[in-house]
């Protein structure tokens, strides 16, 4: 298909972008798919639980979901660069403490809360604002681009990990990864990461490119809509069911007699699928009902569930679960935040998108946690599969029942 004249105009002027945008967001969910291989050193050195490790990403979820709505504001206030750059520091900083833990509950709790601290900074929010505010004919593959970040952890992490403890230790893990993270991103962000909040010249922009920031409903206006409470339902069941899934990933398949390194081989498919599906969404997303394509996307971990329920043992069909499972994770953040740009335009993008934000985040900080609870009531991670399978249904309904946005609706209607 070809690229529409205004598409091409903003891949001209802003190409570099959603590239640096996505280093960034890489950088908010390393806590996260690198946490399944570390859960085995941890238990054996400190002896704790499977729930009582989960409750890590818990905390810094937590945290990280209470101040998604003043995160926003003041991205929409100051520009997303400055909060990007801070937070790319902070976030791999705080990862990297991580290796000094002592094993009592207060140190555990400490570190997770400067974890959460650094998350604030690196929210999807931040990375999509931007982004948001140089595209608009090519929004959907421009923010496939920009999360595809997730996917780049999600495919990096686990395997690095497992690596780096397998040769070094898990202490020595934890900071390498934070010093990389950093250093490979950082000085990308500083080149190339601003957008029309930020101010200055972006690559090939011109000082008369329209800059369409005030589009849309306002922030009361947003908290009113039922569209706001459909998507923070599809947003945190859907993160509360996949995200415990990830995390629990490698323990999922380890205890079905996979060893770790293979394990970890698997759970990176997540990451390489994540690609495709973010991108594949993205390309969707610009040429169909959004309602649609989320709610179809959505569905695709219950594939994932059954799988593992019924033939987890079978190489083949971890891998197929693993992708069905990366398809839809390369893809939710994109839906929801392509849906509400197009339902509530940019006017308060910031704001409104952290209150969504916050509902991931919230399903983040309990889903791994509930996974880890269930395996270590049940010895068995069977039910938690059993709950994922229901709660997705309802995500996707959620989304498909959103109908198209309004002013999609306006055309569809003048159309003859």
């Amino acid at each position: 298909m070809v690229m529409s004249k205004g598409a091409a105009a903003e891949w001209r002027s802003f190409w570099l972008l959603p590239f640096a945008a996505a280093l960034g967001y890489s950088t908010s969910v390393i806590h996260v798919y690198s946490m399944g291989p570390f859960i085995e050193p941890l238990q054996q050195a400190f002896g704790w639980s499977r729930g009582q490790i989960s409750f890590g990403l818990t905390i810094a979820s937590f945290i990280s979901a209470i101040f998604c709505v003043p995160v926003g504001i003041l991205v929409d206030r100051i520009g997303p660069r400055r909060v990007g750059l801070i937070g790319v520091l902070l976030m791999s900083g705080a990862f990297a403490l991580l290796g000094t833990m002592t094993g009592t509950t207060a140190n555990w709790v400490a570190l997770w809360v400067i974890v959460a601290l650094g998350t604030l900074w690196v929210q999807a929010t931040v990375w999509t604002s931007a982004v948001a505010s140089r595209f608009e004919a090519s929004r959907g593959l421009a923010f496939a681009i920009t999360l595809s970040g997730a996917a780049l952890s999600a495919a990096v992490a686990p395997v690095l990990a497992a690596w780096l403890i397998g040769g070094y230790g898990w202490r020595t893990a934890f900071v390498a990864m934070g010093g990389i993270w950093a250093a490979l991103v950082f000085p990308f962000l500083l080149l190339c990461f601003r957008g029309a909040h930020d101010g200055g010249a972006s690559q090939h922009a011109t000082t008369t490119s329209p800059v369409k920031v005030l589009k849309g409903v306002t922030l009361s206006q947003g908290l009113r809509s039922p569209t706001l409470y459909k998507l923070l339902l599809a947003s945190g069941l859907f993160s509360f069911t996949a995200i415990g899934a990830v995390v629990h990933f490698v323990p999922i398949l380890t205890d079905s007699g996979a060893t770790p390194l293979a394990a970890a081989g698997v759970a990176a498919l997540v990451g390489v699928f994540s690609i495709f599906g973010r991108l594949g969404t993205g390309f969707l997303l610009d040429r169909f009902p959004g309602h649609i394509v989320g709610a179809l996307a959505f569905m695709l971990p219950i594939v994932s569930a059954l799988l593992l329920l019924f033939d987890g043992a079978n190489p083949l069909s971890q891998a197929v679960a693993a992708a069905a499972l990366g398809l839809t994770v390369g893809s939710e953040v994109d839906v929801i935040a392509f849906l509400a740009a197009k339902h509530f335009g940019l006017r308060s993008f910031g704001a409104l998108y952290g209150a969504l934000v916050m509902a991931l985040s919230l399903g983040t900080a309990f889903g791994p946690l509930a996974a880890g609870t269930v395996f270590d009531r049940f010895d068995s991670y069977a039910p938690f599969l059993m709950l994922a399978i229901v709660l997705m249904g309802v995500s996707a309904t959620a989304l498909f029942s959103l109908g198209l946005a309004p002013e999609t609706a306006e055309t569809a209607a003048r159309s003859p």
